[in-house]
């Protein structure tokens, strides 16, 4: 074994030693409430696909389509080789379904707030984050190179003190606050009514990632900015079509100019190759299935699937921490973490619930705090109140000390 590859099995026996080691799992089956993994079937309760489209005939169909009208791959980046239709259809969705003028997708959620942060702040800017937002937000924020400051989670008090530190967008700087609306491994919500006052009032911007928000919340699934009345003072609404939307991709809504500059600033948009176009054609349909008739009656089986949740594992709420209430008034509630603390605990918990055939995963450093690992549990629509009674009763036999 050579230098190289011994400093690589050194520091992987590090993490192993620290709980921290992780490995793929080979799937042999679509998202679905089964999923079908080394011959064995589990119950599956780790998707963000809230609202079960990921496996819909409607999006599925869009994407073979668009296979067979314009092949696998995009050939280039949009500038070079041009726009495909399905791209330029998805944004116009995308838009009328956000209320917004206009709307830009990118390969991934990652590559949205990696695009959208560099191109709008520089050094002698000021970049303001909640404590808990998504990796992909913090390593923008850093790569941006602009004054990073970090307030507590949901913190309007702390928040305002950065803000009067930051002295609002002036002719020398621009100060932007960046949260998402519904936290991925909380699953609580922003306080987003008082965070635009407090933008306004300081003079900065609001970006908010609305990406376990959008198709949840809001009137026929637009977030939780639209459930609050404020979509329309949020400079930037940031989202992911691969969660509830069912297909993949990332995308930005907000106006005109703004759409405009990202073409010409966002790296991440100009120097990649277009996402495939059967992505955004399944992510169309998605939207189009969100506003629809099958979409309000898949929210309302959602909303009835994490009631029955929360309500059978009540004697454990003392582990569900923010996600056992709520701040948007919906009572949605589709991530439902145990917090159990100890890596190497949420792994023996998340192996005990895998030999009775449920499959919930374990989430530890670095995505989240040291000392805060946890299950994570999603719901989604797809799931039938059996299956949710299956995982209460398999939870309730466990010994996780909470």
């Amino acid at each position: 074994m050579n230098h190289f590859d011994l400093e690589l099995t050194r520091r992987l026996a590090a993490l192993r030693e620290q709980n921290l080691f992780r490995e793929l799992r080979r799937v042999d089956s679509p998202q679905s409430p089964r999923l079908q993994a080394g011959g064995r079937t589990f119950l599956n309760f780790s998707s963000n696909d809230y609202l079960g489209l990921a496996n819909d005939p409607a999006v599925k169909n869009a994407a073979l389509e668009a296979i067979q009208k314009f092949g696998a791959g995009a050939g280039a980046s949009r500038l070079v080789c041009g726009s495909l239709a399905p791209f330029q259809e998805l944004e116009e969705a995308l838009a009328a379904f956000k209320q917004t003028e206009a709307a830009l997708t990118f390969s991934t959620g990652y590559a949205t707030a990696l695009g959208v942060v560099c191109a709008l702040l520089g050094r002698d800017d000021v970049v303001i984050l909640d404590k808990l937002v998504h990796a992909c937000l913090v390593d923008a924020a850093r790569l941006s190179g602009a004054k990073l400051r970090v307030f507590a989670h949901n913190d309007l008090d702390d928040l305002e003190d950065k803000l009067k530190w930051a002295g609002g967008n002036t002719g020398q700087r621009r100060v932007l606050v960046v949260t998402e609306s519904v936290f991925s491994m909380d699953g609580d919500a922003a306080p987003l009514r008082q965070m635009v006052e407090m933008k306004e009032k300081h003079g900065a911007w609001l970006m908010v990632d609305e990406a376990h928000a959008t198709g949840i919340l809001g009137k026929d699934g637009r977030g939780l900015a639209e459930e609050l009345g404020v979509s329309g003072q949020i400079e930037i609404q940031m989202g992911t079509l691969g969660k509830a939307l069912g297909a993949s991709g990332g995308f930005v809504c907000g106006s005109r100019a703004l759409v405009d500059f990202l073409v010409n600033r966002a790296r991440t948009f100009i120097f990649s190759t277009a996402p495939v176009p059967a992505a955004a054609a399944g992510a169309a349909a998605g939207v189009r299935v969100a506003q629809s008739p099958q979409g309000r009656r898949l929210r309302q089986t959602l909303r009835e699937r994490s009631a029955q949740c929360r309500t059978g594992l009540a004697p454990l709420s003392g582990a569900l921490g923010n996600a056992a209430g709520g701040n948007d008034g919906s009572g949605v509630r589709a991530i439902l973490p145990l917090i159990l603390g100890d890596e190497a605990k949420a792994l023996d918990a998340a192996a005990k619930l895998r030999e009775r055939n449920i499959f919930v995963p374990a989430i530890r450093y670095p995505t989240v705090a040291r000392g805060a690992a946890r299950l994570r549990v999603t719901l989604t629509a797809a799931h039938s109140a059996e299956d949710v009674s299956q995982l209460i009763a398999a939870l309730k036999t466990l010994d996780l000390g909470l």
